[in-house]
């Protein structure tokens, strides 16, 4: 059946199979450190729809499983390709097919990358406000596969908020429009949100209607604020929020991965235990909010300092953006992706501080502070997370749900958090989700193994 299914996939696709050693390997894992136990059977390089849907058809009159990937920078394991499965890549579809300036709205190919499609609508003064830490090397469709967030969320929204309409492959090679191009439209239930986060489980995403924004023509402006330790700068941030200011970016660097990012770039080091939040004001109000900001967090112990241009601005940037090749020089990471009330962050820092202690572990966590999202790492030598670290993961995923949090507020679920996810929705509604998915995906041919395991 193996050599069937590749032959047949050759026969409809020729020079689109890709079955070369290294090809194979790297569809096993993306950037979570997670890897499939062996390669898959092909990775189809998939340029247009019809590829995509001859690859389905092909894999459901075969039972075949397929994974679909893009980039490979999920951090959650959800398209990692394994043993006997077939690795479905839209990296090639990466077209801006059309820009609607007067409906502020743009299709798109699923592999276009982030920070590409940026640059491509500036010339139109238009942006796109979804803006993860990878969104250079991550794509627009594997942002909305997850679900993604990022550093604009807690004023624009997350993905979820800037998507129209998506154009769905079932498993059996169907092709489904969802969605409208006009703002509003309540035809019928909304399976476009219900796709976006899916994970590749309920179809593979080949083309995107977005929402648009126009550039502001004022210049933002940019602050930092220092605190002697990361709870205090948790209650700063909090009171921001609790002030009436809505920032456009406001992250959170604890004393661990600071000092990390400033050893890698080569800056000065930190004082002991400092913890640091940088803020974003934009608009025609930048100024005056970033003076607001200033007083709220001098008020709370900060030592604030505006970026007195462009350059300063972009180091302090630089330095949040740099968190993760940060991370890699410490050994290998479980990035985690725990999401709380924004008032709870200084708890949710107290209990980082006892799961640390508990465990006799060190996890330097940073955190989108204007959304509640925080991104603890978990540290460790070798390629496998050891037992102790998924017992500390499990403490920390357990202390975020009785916060009145969430597993995962953009990464995913995808293998590594799949065992607690009965923990957050419950017997009932994980029963219910599993039969969508059923509803979707009959023979359970995508992304099998992925969020819903039994």
């Amino acid at each position: 059946m193996t050599v069937d299914v590749v032959a047949r996939l050759r026969e409809r696709l020729g020079e689109r199979i890709d079955t070369s050693p290294a090809s194979l390997d790297a569809a096993r894992a993306d950037k979570s450190g997670h890897a499939a136990s062996a390669p898959p059977l092909a990775v189809v390089h998939a340029a247009s729809v019809a590829d995509v849907q001859e690859t389905l058809r092909i894999a459901h009159a075969t039972g075949t499983p397929v994974v679909t990937r893009g980039a490979g920078t999920g951090l959650a394991g959800g398209a990692n390709a394994g043993p006997g499965e077939i690795a479905l890549s839209v990296r090639a579809m990466d077209r801006l097919v059309e820009v609607c300036p007067d409906d502020l709205l743009a299709v798109v190919e699923p592999g276009i990358l982030n920070a590409e499609l940026d640059r491509m609508l500036e010339p139109y003064g238009l942006w796109w406000p979804p803006d993860p830490a990878s969104r250079e090397i991550s794509t627009v469709g594997g942002n909305i596969a997850t679900g993604a967030g990022g550093l604009l969320c807690a004023k624009y929204g997350v993905v979820r908020d800037a998507v129209l309409a998506v154009d769905v492959v079932l498993s059996d090679g169907r092709l489904l429009k969802l969605g409208h191009r006009t703002v509003k439209g309540v035809t019928g239930l909304d399976l476009t949100s219900l796709v976006i986060g899916s994970e590749g489980t309920l179809g593979v995403i080949v083309g995107a209607t977005l929402k648009l924004r126009r550039r502001s023509p004022f210049t933002p402006r940019t602050l930092t604020a220092v605190f002697p330790d990361v709870r205090a700068a948790a209650r700063a941030s909090a009171a921001v929020t609790a002030s009436g200011a809505q920032p456009a970016i406001m992250e959170l660097m604890d004393a661990l991965s600071l000092a990390a990012v400033h050893r890698l770039l080569g800056l000065p080091a930190p004082a002991a235990d400092a913890a640091q939040l940088t803020i974003q004001t934009d608009g025609p109000g930048a100024d005056a909010e970033a003076t607001q900001i200033a007083h709220v967090l001098a008020a709370a112990g900060g030592t604030v300092r505006v970026a007195a241009d462009e350059a300063e601005a972009a180091l302090l940037w630089r330095i949040r953006r740099s968190m993760h090749p940060a991370m890699e020089t410490l050994g290998t990471t479980l990035i985690e992706d725990v999401s709380v009330p924004r008032s709870a962050l200084p708890d949710m820092f107290d209990e980082i501080a006892r799961i640390e202690a508990a465990y006799g572990i060190r996890i330097p966590t940073v955190c989108h502070a204007g959304d509640g999202n925080l991104h603890p790492n978990f540290v460790f030598d070798g390629p496998d997370v050891p037992p102790l670290i998924w017992e500390a993961a499990g403490d920390l995923f357990r202390a975020a749900l009785a916060l009145g949090g969430t597993l995962t507020g953009e990464h995913g679920v995808g293998v590594l958090k799949r065992r607690w996810l009965a923990d957050e929705l419950g017997e009932d509604q994980w029963e219910l989700q599993r039969g969508i998915r059923r509803l979707f995906d009959p023979t359970g041919i995508l992304n099998p193994g992925k969020v819903f395991a039994d």
